[in-house]
């Protein structure tokens, strides 16, 4: 299992070792949503917020 730290709370984050660049994970920790913005070298950022579209 692949692991990274936590960008909001510092905990260190398991990865599933079939993790995909994109994929959004969820600290077990703090429970913020993560992107894996890159799989070499294995990097994570906070995951964007989902805008309403308000039905367009």
């Amino acid at each position: 299992m692949k692991r990274v730290e936590c960008p909001e709370c510092g905990s260190e984050v398991e990865l599933p070792a079939d993790v995909v660049e994109n994929e959004i994970l969820a600290c077990a920790t703090c429970g913020i949503e993560l992107e894996v913005v890159s799989l070499n070298p294995l990097k994570v950022a906070l995951a964007p917020e989902e805008e309403e579209d308000w039905g367009e």
